[in-house]
């Protein structure tokens, strides 16, 4: 068991800094609502990746293989990846309150950032494919045992969790720095982001079929995430 603990801490620590939307999004949370809002956004990531990681197990290769011939759903979670971030991109900005040097941002709503976590990863079939590909390369030195396998995820994703707070600890000190001009650009970009991964997804759809190889969906696929 600790073995399995050993080997799943680095895995959820660079998990934690694969680039994509969930990525840009947490922090973008952090910067402009705080910890708390950020922690609510990232449990909803978390318990997204719970789920996927369940189906994957009970489903395995065979439901890798279903998905290489499935090449739709990439191009319906990257359409609404692209429409979710043209529609932040092209949003008018509120009016910001601003009181001397701070920003007064209105109370915030944890549950709906919970939810916006859950579904911004769950619509994601690559995160999908890519708990598929971790579980089809690592089921063998578990040797398929429930708990070790309970074991070795579980720290993995407590690692990705504690490396997400020090990420929004960090991201958080930028708050003193932000002014209403910033925090318009910091959602421009960030828009403009989930519309490029949405593009990616979308594109994966319209590969020919044999670019979706099981043995090679691993390969790359941070890029989703």
């Amino acid at each position: 068991m600790i073995e399995d603990i050993q080997a799943a801490i680095p895995l959820g620590f660079f998990l934690s800094f694969m680039i994509g939307p969930v990525f840009f999004v947490l922090l973008e949370t952090s910067v402009i609502k705080g910890f708390r809002a950020a922690v609510a956004f990232d449990l909803g990531v978390i318990i997204a990746d719970v789920l996927f990681i369940a189906l994957a197990y009970f489903s395995s290769y065979q439901l890798l293989e279903n998905l290489s011939n499935q090449p739709g759903l990439y191009v319906f979670g990257g359409t609404i990846l692209a429409i979710y971030g043209s529609i932040i991109f092209f949003k008018k900005p509120k009016k910001e309150i601003e009181t001397h040097t701070e920003i007064v941002i209105k109370r915030t709503n944890y549950y709906k950032l919970f939810l916006k976590g859950f579904f911004l990863n769950f619509i994601n079939i690559g995160v999908l494919v890519f708990w598929l590909g971790v579980i089809i390369v690592v089921s063998p030195n578990l040797d398929n045992d429930v708990n070790r396998f309970i074991t070795f995820f579980g720290a993995m994703l407590g690692a990705y969790f504690v490396t997400d707070i020090f990420k929004i600890l960090l991201a958080k000190q930028l708050k003193s720095k932000l002014t209403p001009e910033l925090i318009i650009r910091i959602k421009k970009l960030l828009g403009l982001i989930l519309v490029v991964c949405g593009i990616i997804l979308i594109t994966k759809g319209f590969l020919p079929k044999d670019q979706f190889d099981p043995q090679d969906l691993i390969e790359g696929i941070e890029h989703n995430r």
